[in-house]
């Protein structure tokens, strides 16, 4: 299996969007990556919009990111409440000061935007949040998946399985 040995933070709030938490971290798990589900609180459980939980193994104060090949980061509304965090925004500088996979989809870009990784870049995402991904200083385009480097971008649940593969890839390449 490609990903035996990486280790992966998926990010967890209250509302993430059910299937952009859940498909890209099974998605790299079936590659034999190891995905740490990472919340503010370790041990609670955290509910999706849809009825879905999961419970955080790890806090974020937890994450030392030199352990970790790869950042996923879901969307629905969980990525406004996951870029007030300090913590989180240390661990995506972090995970992109050392050029490891960063995986977003949908409203997630408003982490990396409030990380202020996203200047140069060329992305995508819902197309809500177009004007907030133009206005950080990244190119914006409508397509199902974008891989700039180490950032891969989608825009919604329908792009999850292009999405999922080049998330692997790019972690299968480091």
């Amino acid at each position: 299996m490609r990903l035996s040995g990486k280790r992966i933070v998926a990010l967890v709030d209250e509302e993430f969007e059910d299937l952009e938490l859940w498909y890209p971290i099974y998605r790299a798990r079936e590659e034999g990556a190891e995905v740490h589900l990472v919340g503010e609180q370790r041990g609670k459980t955290y509910i999706g919009k849809y009825g879905v939980p999961a419970t955080a193994e790890y806090a974020f104060e937890d994450i030392d990111t030199a352990q970790y090949d790869g950042l996923l980061v879901p969307g629905g509304w969980a990525p406004d409440k996951l870029r007030r965090y300090p913590e989180v925004l240390r661990i995506v500088r972090e995970i992109n000061t050392a050029e490891k996979a960063i995986g977003q989809i949908c409203h997630a870009g408003w982490v990396l935007i409030s990380a202020k990784i996203l200047e140069g870049r060329t992305v995508t995402s819902t197309p809500g949040i177009r004007d907030d991904m133009e206005n950080a200083g990244c190119t914006w385009i409508d397509q199902d998946v974008v891989v700039d480097g180490h950032i891969i971008s989608a825009r919604r649940p329908p792009d999850l399985a292009p999405y999922g593969k080049a998330f692997c890839d790019v972690v299968a390449q480091q």
